[in-house]
């Protein structure tokens, strides 16, 4: 592989450079998990899901999970008894904007140059954490709890706090929908909720209580913004025609990236969101490394970590790849990471012409002095992938590579 291969391969937000790539951020003791911000019974089922098996180490974080979830009722009642009316009439204020791809295939990237445009507004971090009484604590943990949270991802050098664009993802889990996100606390088991990647299986119903949770956090962050909002999540990346249907006149960008990045750099997200985040200690990615290999040559099976990757992958890209037809041509739009690293005012503005967002040249002056300062900063980690690795996804993701030129 070129050098120029292994730099378009690099994260986009995988910035360490020098750095292992099992090493991660430091996440302290005292900074809040995502689980803080269920509320008791949805923690209840998480623990059960899970079946207690939570490793010593991670005991304070159930004691101050299960400390703080009480009160994620009672602020949601005050929310409740503050905001009804407003909540009541809440509208969004403009179609959403849903930034779609795999993990690591620069949707954050993405994410973060959208929101530059002041016209547009993204929930944030603490949004997510809190989605029953945000609209209640928002600016207290604003002004005086900033410190809770570093001031880099664990995974990635990307920067954290809570005023942050975050994944709407978060905030379902939180509300007590299912999510594989909810594996993240359990890594050692099996995944849970792969059916909500593409909707396969899962009723009418159930269809229908999502949608309309996933309906009303948004009206009540548009509560707030009083800005269309741009949504970011891979996980709805196989349930585009669901929010197609949904949100009628919707714009989705959807990402892609060299596989031979994702593979890698996906584990080692998983595997640093489990050791920030995780009631268990789950293996790192160097331990596992040498798992589906043998001194003989022979193939051996993937790890389960790697194998959740690849099944992922495939489970979202059946969905997209046969839905995405049936998406009118003006509400979607398919750009590279490799494109939009190497020039992110020319996507950006192919984006906004071709989605007929808004006009482009008022905010490309800002894009600009982005691209010229912090963009030229960028710093990445190489990724290695093994021989077997690499036959693995070819074969298992061959229509990904065929379908985007890999």
């Amino acid at each position: 592989m070129t050098d120029s291969e292994h730099r378009r391969m690099a994260a986009p937000d995988d910035k360490a450079a020098g750095k292992p790539a099992a090493e991660f951020h430091r996440y302290p003791w005292y900074a809040p998990r995502f689980w803080h911000g269920m509320r008791p019974l949805t923690w209840w089922g998480l623990l059960r899901q899970g079946r207690f098996r939570i490793h010593p180490s991670r005991l304070p974080n159930l004691l101050g999970v299960s400390l703080a979830t009480p009160w994620n009722t009672v602020l949601a009642g005050i929310q409740q008894l503050v905001f009804r009316n407003r909540l009541a009439a809440a509208e969004l204020h403009g179609p959403p904007v849903f930034i779609i791809g795999h993990w690591r295939s620069g949707t954050t990237l993405l994410h973060e140059l959208l929101v530059l445009d002041e016209r547009y507004s993204s929930p944030t971090t603490f949004q997510c954490f809190a989605p029953h009484h945000f609209l209640v604590t928002e600016w207290i943990f604003q002004k005086f709890f900033g410190w809770l949270i570093p001031g880099k991802r664990p995974m990635d050098n990307m920067a954290a706090g809570w005023e942050r664009p975050q994944e709407d993802e978060f905030a379902l889990m939180n509300l007590g929908l299912p999510s594989p996100y909810r594996h993240i606390a359990f890594p050692c088991e099996a995944p849970v909720d792969m059916n909500y990647l593409d909707f396969q299986d899962v009723s009418p119903s159930a269809l229908r209580q999502w949608l309309d949770a996933l309906r009303r956090f948004l009206l009540g962050v548009s509560t707030v913004t009083g800005r269309p909002l741009v949504i970011k999540s891979p996980t709805h990346t196989g349930r585009i025609a669901a929010l197609a249907r949904e949100f009628p006149d919707a714009r989705f960008i959807h990402v892609t990236r060299d596989p031979r990045a994702l593979f890698p750099s996906t584990c080692r997200l998983w595997a640093g969101l489990a050791e920030a985040q995780g009631m268990q200690v789950a293996r790192r990615p160097d331990a596992a490394a040498s798992t589906n290999s043998s001194d003989d040559g022979d193939d051996q099976p993937l790890s389960a970590d790697k194998q959740y990757v690849v099944d992922c992958l495939r489970r979202m890209y059946d969905a997209f790849l046969r839905d995405r037809p049936t998406i009118d041509s003006n509400r979607i739009i398919d750009i590279r990471y490799e494109d939009l690293v190497d020039d992110p005012v020319t996507v950006l503005e192919t984006i906004y012409r071709s989605l007929r967002l808004s006009d482009f040249d008022s905010v490309r002056p800002v894009i600009e002095s982005w691209a010229a300062s912090e963009h030229r900063s960028y710093q990445t980690n190489r990724h290695q992938l093994s021989p077997q690795d690499e036959a693995t996804i070819r074969s298992a993701w061959k229509h990904y590579f065929e379908t985007y030129g890999y």
